[in-house]
């Protein structure tokens, strides 16, 4: 990492020394003790890859209901496969996750200055009441105390 940083002193070397020492980090990612599991979730037909297609999914249209048949459909899984995977890799099911996905992002948006009930809105919730519920249990705090502490 350090050496790519230090090309910035040296814009002229980028184009020729940036694609060397980008293919050494991926050699030695490779082969490390980790290359067989980043080589499985690179594998195109991998359940692991199909999994983080579902969270990149999730992560374009967490606003959204989503129906997990749906989304085992997107990338090509059945739902008991999906809710296995997906529990493996992530420890969550796919809806924990997308619910998580929208409190974290109701809270960057709360924190900014959004009315409550706004946020709560924007992220795809349809109850202001279940948002509150649910932003206590994950944050310990609800969304007003949150705010001001």
């Amino acid at each position: 990492m350090k050496r790519m940083t230090d090309l910035l002193d040296n814009p002229k070397d980028i184009a020729i020394l940036y694609p060397l020492l980008e293919r050494e980090i991926t050699y030695r990612l490779l082969t490390s003790p980790m290359g067989a599991r980043l080589r499985h979730l690179c594998t195109l037909d991998s359940s692991s890859n199909k999994v983080m297609r579902a969270i990149q999914y999730l992560n374009e249209h967490f606003q959204r209901v989503i129906r997990i048949e749906t989304l085992a459909s997107e990338v090509s899984m059945s739902v008991s496969s999906l809710h296995q995977h997906f529990k493996n890799l992530t420890t969550l099911s796919p809806l924990q996750f997308q619910k998580q996905l929208r409190l974290f992002e109701a809270r960057r948006l709360i924190m900014q200055g959004m009315d409550i009930s706004a946020a709560a809105y924007q992220v795809g919730y349809e109850s202001a009441s279940q948002f509150t519920r649910d932003y206590g249990r994950a944050f310990g705090l609800s969304p007003s105390q949150d705010r001001m502490s």
